[in-house]
């Protein structure tokens, strides 16, 4: 693995209202997935795969966990920026880690390869799973989820049941709920009906609040979330903090562009000054130069982001 490619495996710590302060863990390239999410804050998959591979050396990601424990974090967290369970290597990630911190190990993961028994060995180990539910029917999770054609509902979730009965370990489900598509009461309590038969230790409601792949992907108010809990057992917490506006998506251009106003930045960069995850911090760093208001060049083979002539001074007239 190159270094360009082998310095973004490990980002972090960032602000997790899940997890607190979360080492993330990248095993799998940008946007490579086993689903196409309509609420996805990263976009839209580019390579919808059910087929694991090696990926990333499990010590080069040991090693690069190891760099980062000075950080002090609460957990350390395999997600990142695709479906980490593609990473054939997953258990030996998960193994090296902790041999060498008592941190954390979770893996935030979309759940749909748990129903291969060498998926659920290889997270065995881990001291917290975070798998998702969307939809309460195969109508709603072609709808929601856009699967590779080779998954189908009713296995993602008899995967996760019988990865329930072999894990010592704490399972926290996560359930997306989106505006007139599933959140609707009779959706919700079959929804709460499937959770049920995965009986996890956690059930966590969100929406999406951040910019989603699709426009029709729209939240779900905060009043109306905490009315759904009570349909599961156990009650389900609400997780997201909903904005008193829907404007998240200018705030993370502003901030983005208010960073690349002051100096040249790369992805690495702006997610790091600004605690975003990798994938987002490219999401938004990309929209600014569609807009024309920021440029990329290659220095020394490394991409800097800077704002162009036509955005500073609409800096500076916001400033007077």
């Amino acid at each position: 693995m190159s270094p360009s490619i082998a310095q973004h495996l490990v980002y972090g710590p960032v602000p997790s209202r899940r997890l607190g302060r979360s080492l993330g863990v990248d095993l799998v390239p940008l946007k490579t997935c086993t689903y196409d999410c309509v609420y996805c804050q990263l976009g839209r998959t580019t390579r919808k795969t059910v087929r694991r591979q090696r990926g990333a050396d499990p010590d080069a990601v040991v090693a690069q966990v190891r760099d980062r424990l000075s950080s002090k974090p609460d957990v350390i967290a395999l997600a990142g920026s695709g479906e980490p369970t593609l990473h054939a290597g997953i258990g030996a990630v998960i193994d090296g880690v902790k041999a060498i911190t008592d941190v954390p190990v979770a893996v935030i993961t979309n759940g749909s390869l748990i129903s291969r028994p060498a998926v659920r060995r290889g997270l065995a180990a881990a001291d917290i799973v975070l798998p998702s539910l969307d939809a309460p029917d195969e109508g709603l999770f072609q709808q929601v989820n856009r699967p590779h054609a080779s998954l189908r509902l009713a296995d993602v979730v008899a995967g996760m049941a019988a990865f329930r009965e072999s894990y010592a370990g704490e399972i926290w489900l996560e359930v997306m709920l989106l505006a007139s598509l599933t959140d609707p009461v009779p959706e919700v309590r079959a929804l709460a009906e499937l959770a049920a038969r995965i009986a996890p230790d956690r059930i966590q409601l969100n929406t999406a609040v951040r910019p989603p792949a699709e426009s029709f992907a729209a939240p779900v108010d905060k009043t109306t979330l905490e009315e759904l809990a009570a349909l599961f057992t156990p009650h389900a917490e609400v997780v997201v903090d909903l904005p008193a506006s829907d404007g998240g998506g200018v705030a993370v251009a502003a901030d983005v562009l208010e960073l690349l106003s002051r100096r040249p930045c790369t992805v690495a960069d702006i997610a790091t000054g600004l605690a975003m995850h990798h994938g987002e911090a490219l999401k938004a760093a990309t929209a600014l130069v569609n807009e024309g208001v920021a440029d990329v060049y290659t220095h020394e083979g490394r991409s800097f982001y800077v704002v162009t002539t036509i955005a500073a001074p609409r800096r500076e007239e916001e400033e007077r």
